[in-house]
């Protein structure tokens, strides 16, 4: 007899397994075969192209499920880059496939706005900050490139339903306070991984008093959280937001902002038959949850991130007292550009000008926002006071194109993102925060914010959690992942093909929250032409320039908690692979890190207990990577040795191993469809 209080979460994932037995509701920890209503890449379709040929796919197997919506390096006008983005047009038209050109929009944005993300629905992308869609009570959560090849020959991909986190949000938010100030304090305040690799479910009256803007901001931030995804429930609230969507594509649009075939799109009669149906799109009273959190919005006052770090978080209050002196204010990004964003700033700058030395940058979110803007004021206010504009893409954001942090510069932005390097030079330092305060401290020439706030602490507590937040050794994780099963000493089957033994020195990386952008730069991710030899040469430039040259093939990784987080690029694990390094040990990783890795043959798993002893003895070091000495890696008994230290970690699953001996899950489809 199947359990009947579900989570949101697993009711929305079981509307999208495929072909499950018995319709026997999907649990968390449960691994199933998905075919989600759409798949969206974007610029890096075109490293998806070829996967997907290699695999020997013809044929895409539903042409109504990707979308191609292109945002990453569109200031790049290069012969090289345009001739990428030809191709990638050239094979939609030849496939069928909804596909938005350079200058459309932000991927996620152009996704909500064109009708693919609708509640109840289960969209991926082959972005990190696909948890957007929760914003829609949709189940919206990233892939990687080898997951969308896979997709498109087959209209299905594996994925483990995660662990689910309830949040519960009491009381309104103050004038002057945004969705952006919500999701950096939960990232600030809960910043010992409550939800790292969890689904987010938001929740509580407080949620009323948030627009659809907001919704969209603290869920695609979720992923800046350690989360997986972040869902918002089907309120009347999203009900007007559909409502008022619906009207948009029956009235009709400009010619060129719709692909030629839509896929997309809704009328008034579809959000009433899901609003009539919304039973179906709530928790089951009772519903089991592995972490419990709650915030109280009246407590929340703007906070800023950083420098270049999202989990670090000061008050305004606190950091106006410092007067941070900035060169440069960036508002753009896929968390903070649509029009609601776009008004606030305006207000703030009405009337005034940037400051002596500072540069504002402005991007919409996609070129619909810019025309809404435009037609309402809100854009030549921002263009009156110095902002100086460019195209509706992420640019800057990933560390392409016009607006790049030198080095000795600070700024601020409202991107998700400030990690070391990732906006430009690794010498520069940035914050993140609310439209509000990016175009304040733009007029200022400090960190500010338009409205006075009073130092307070934010109201927010635990109500349980499936992670014991000390030492690394103590964390729990309540679901298997693709890389472990349960911890044992026993010995477990090595499958042919698989190493059983593994020797290597250890160079130990003492860093929580290592991310991509510290493993692999964003501004390599779009270049495809760098040969694997190459993305070799640049692994860690951001966290440790002497990487290359001090390290060896063979050597072993070892780093703190949270491993990988940030962008889905594969590079930060496949440049690892090109470099010889022959797995990385963790106290922790981020879930989308791992499936990339497992994805294309590459060892990761989690010995806490290894981490912990290092970390005491190498206290004292400051040295980014730390040589350690040589250590065993018995895959038979799920033990690592150092000298006459033991350490037990989980063992690989059977699937785990057997994508690395396949060289990548792309290797198993292709032998699936000689077949």
């Amino acid at each position: 007899m199947f359990k009947t209080a579900l989570t949101l979460v697993e009711k929305l994932a079981s509307r999208w397994t495929d072909s499950r037995s018995g319709g026997a509701p999907v649990r968390c920890g449960d691994f199933v075969t998905i075919r989600p209503k759409h798949v969206m890449t974007h610029d890096n379709t075109g490293a998806v192209i070829p996967k997907f040929k290699q695999i020997g796919a013809t044929r895409i197997a539903d042409p109504s499920q990707p979308v191609f919506a292109i945002d990453h390096d569109i200031q790049n006008i290069t012969p090289e880059n345009l001739g990428k983005y030809a191709k990638i047009a050239s094979f939609a038209r030849e496939h069928g496939i909804d596909h938005y050109p350079a200058g459309t929009g932000i991927s996620h944005q152009v996704m909500v706005e064109q009708g693919y993300v609708t509640p109840g629905s289960m969209v991926v992308g082959s972005d990190s900050h696909s948890n957007l869609y929760g914003a829609l009570c949709a189940l919206g959560t990233p892939v990687v490139r080898t997951d969308a090849a896979c997709l498109w020959a087959t209209g299905t991909t594996w994925w483990q339903v995660p662990p689910v986190a309830r949040v519960t949000l009491r009381g309104a938010l103050q004038s002057g306070v945004t969705g952006k100030d919500v999701i950096v304090t939960l990232c600030g305040f809960f910043n010992r991984d409550e939800v790292l690799n969890h689904a987010v479910e938001f929740g509580g009256e407080g949620v009323a008093g948030l627009s659809v803007s907001a919704r969209m901001s603290i869920s695609n931030m979720t992923t800046e959280w350690g989360a997986l995804a972040g869902v918002f429930p089907f309120d009347e609230v999203l009900r007007e937001y559909l409502l008022e969507r619906a009207d948009y594509f029956t009235e009709g649009r400009r010619p060129g902002t719709r692909a030629a075939h839509s896929k997309g799109s809704y009328s008034r009669g579809d959000v009433t038959a899901w609003w009539n149906d919304r039973h179906t799109l709530a928790a089951d009273p009772h519903a089991a949850y592995a972490a419990e959190l709650e915030l109280d919005l009246s407590t929340v006052i703007p906070h800023v991130s950083g420098p270049n770090d999202v989990k670090v978080m000061s008050s305004l209050p606190e950091i106006e007292s410092r007067r941070v002196t900035i060169a440069k204010a960036w508002l753009m990004s896929c968390v903070n550009a649509r029009l609601e964003d776009i008004a606030e700033a305006a207000a703030v700058v009405a009337g005034k000008r940037v400051a002596a030395g500072v540069e504002f940058f402005i991007a919409p979110a996609s070129a619909e926002v810019q025309a809404q803007a435009e037609r309402l004021g809100y854009w030549s206010a921002l263009l009156e006071c110095g902002a100086k504009p460019l195209p509706p893409g992420c640019g800057t954001c990933i560390g392409l194109g016009a607006g790049l942090i030198q080095a000795g510069e600070v700024g601020i932005s409202s991107t998700n993102r400030n990690f070391k390097g990732r906006m430009g030079d690794p010498g520069g330092q940035v914050y993140l925060g609310s439209p509000a305060v990016v175009a304040a401290s733009a007029i200022a020439g400090f960190i500010c914010a338009p409205t006075k706030f009073v130092a307070t602490s934010p109201r927010a507590s635990v109500k349980q959690t499936s992670r014991l937040n000390g030492a690394p050794e103590t964390l729990v994780d309540a679901s298997e992942s693709v890389g472990r099963g349960n911890p044992t000493e026993a010995t477990v089957q090595v499958i042919a093909g698989f190493p059983p033994i593994m020797r290597g020195r250890v160079l130990f990386m003492n860093k929580d929250n290592m991310n991509t952008d510290g493993i692999f730069a964003g501004k390599h991710t779009y270049n495809d032409k760098m040969t694997p030899s190459e993305q070799a040469l640049v692994v860690f430039e951001n966290y440790d320039p002497a990487f290359a040259d001090n390290a060896h093939s063979g050597d072993i990784v070892v780093s703190g908690l949270n491993f990988g987080t940030g962008s889905s690029r594969e590079q930060a694990a496949t440049a690892l692979k090109h470099f010889g390094i022959p797995c990385v040990i963790a106290a922790t990783f981020s879930e989308t890190y791992k499936r990339n890795a497992f994805n294309n043959g590459f060892v990761v798993f989690e010995c806490p207990g290894l981490v912990t002893y290092l970390r005491a003895r190498f206290a004292g070091s400051t040295e980014p990577t730390v040589l350690a000495p040589e250590i065993e890696i018995d895959y038979a008994r799920s033990t690592v040795r150092l000298g006459s230290e033991s350490f037990t970690f989980s063992p690989l699953s059977p699937v785990a191993q057997e994508l690395v001996v396949a060289g990548g899950a792309a290797e198993l489809v292709m032998r699936g469809l000689a077949k």
